[in-house]
């Protein structure tokens, strides 16, 4: 073992079952030991914003709960017997079987049982998720690349001029999943593409990730994340990708986003145009409505501001907080054990945010570690402004800063439709973090 990490911001690969859930229609089977669906839950779902079970999730979960007696002789009948009742009792569109630790340990053939029910016609698929291979990052591509392979499958694709694919946020793991993509489509769809945003309220459930061979093409809006699943299916299907590591937010970051898009799929420029003038215009209105707050209050709310995030919030945040609002940034904590082949890109991203300002990188996942980075930072007498999550608000009182909740756990407000993605999101982010300092006064 590596070590001990206190105060995780993720969880392991089976806390994929989320992005199951996310999936309208679509339902996990744990092929694991008990409390390992429980515990995901409470991390990813409950302690993110208070987001809820959703149509088959938290106890309704169906469970082999794998016990000794599998250990010795196995698990495949036990979990024969929990697809069973499942597909009795559980209306589903698609069932995914994901397996924890005890199960990949001690070899239970998942794939040969989960392949009689394929035979029979069962809409059925599994992943190999067992806590050791990684977190839920890696679980989440290791679930959508299973549903790709196993149920869209080897067909032959009927390109749709216009259509695309979005790879981005973890589904539950970012608390403002939901209205994060739901802004993404709608900027998509404002610039004259159709999109299989393929996860919440606004995907369209199983039948959207069957059209996904037919996207014009895909685009990963994510620093790594959604890259091997993109790579996956241009193999598949030859549909060519985009890859666009800066998560937007605010008026530069989204209007440089939807232009790459406009000449990547070669969009009708005018089109798009229009519709980026008109979110800057009522973007800037706002700003500019709050201009005098800005000017009267610049010396006395924030020295430095310091993220404690995973990569994909880190970066967007980054760049829109020293572009946009000219605030200058501290130590950048990058927390979801970020693979070491995008760790170089990152800090470079980070560290050249701006010609004059950069930015210090730290990858590190563990809390007391980045509480003690913080603590010993010159902040010269300063009142520091750090984003980060519950688990960081003894640090914000210690050094009597102001703190701003965006990653798990957040357990002091409730998640429901809020998004921090394009113009809007932006405007949701500023109130936030300004409200948070006014309420100090």
């Amino acid at each position: 073992m590596s070590g001990i990490i206190e105060q995780p911001r993720y969880v392991c690969a089976i806390g994929a079952q989320q992005t199951v859930l996310a999936i309208d229609k679509a339902i996990p089977i744990l092929n694991s030991g008990p409390g390992c669906s429980e515990k995901v839950f409470s991390a990813v779902s409950f302690n993110s914003g208070y987001q809820g079970t959703g149509y088959a999730g938290g106890s309704t979960i169906p469970c082999t709960n794998s016990s000794e007696r599998e250990v010795v002789f196995g698990g495949e009948d036990r979990l024969r017997e929990v697809i069973d009742g499942t597909l009795k009792i559980l209306k589903g569109d698609l069932f995914v079987v994901l397996t924890g630790c005890t199960s990949d340990i001690i070899g239970d053939d998942v794939g040969q049982v989960v392949s009689e029910y394929q035979k029979n016609g069962v809409p059925i698929v599994y992943a190999e998720t067992g806590g050791f291979k990684g977190n839920n990052y890696l679980g989440h591509e290791l679930v959508t690349q299973a549903i790709i392979n196993q149920f869209v499958g080897d067909v032959q694709p009927k390109v749709e001029k216009g259509l695309v694919n979005v790879w981005s946020v973890v589904p539950y793991q970012d608390p403002f999943w939901a209205g994060n993509l739901s802004e993404i489509k709608r900027l998509l769809e404002g610039i004259g593409l159709r999109v299989n945003i393929l996860f919440g309220p606004e995907a369209g459930g199983v039948e959207e990730w069957k059209t996904i061979p037919n996207a014009e093409f895909n685009i990963v809006l994510s620093p790594w994340v959604g890259l091997k699943t993109a790579k996956l299916l241009k193999d598949k299907y030859g549909t060519p990708y985009l890859y666009h590591p800066i998560f937007p937010i605010g008026a530069k970051q989204t209007t440089e986003f939807l232009r790459k898009v406009v000449e990547f799929g070669d969009l009708d420029r005018n089109k798009a145009e229009e519709f980026i003038r008109d979110k800057e215009r009522i973007y800037y209105y706002y700003l500019q409505r709050s201009a005098d707050f800005f000017v009267e209050f610049r010396y006395d709310l924030i020295h430095k501001f310091f993220t404690i995030t995973d990569s994909f919030y880190a970066l967007g945040i980054n760049k829109f907080l020293i572009k946009e609002l000219g605030l200058v940034p501290g130590q950048q904590y990058i927390t979801e054990n970020t693979p070491k082949e995008y760790e170089d890109f990152i800090k470079r991203e980070l560290e050249n945010s701006s010609k004059t300002i950069s930015a210090e990188v730290i990858f590190e996942t563990n809390g007391r570690k980045i509480h003690k980075g913080i603590r010993n930072y010159d902040h010269n007498n300063h009142k520091p402004l750090i984003i980060g999550s519950f688990w960081d608000k003894d640090i914000v009182s210690e050094l009597g800063g102001y703190g701003l909740d965006l990653s798990i756990p957040i357990l002091n407000s409730i998640v429901l439709n809020k998004t921090y993605a394009g113009y809007n999101g932006a405007l949701a982010l500023v109130e936030d973090i300004y409200n948070s300092i006014l309420n100090h006064y």
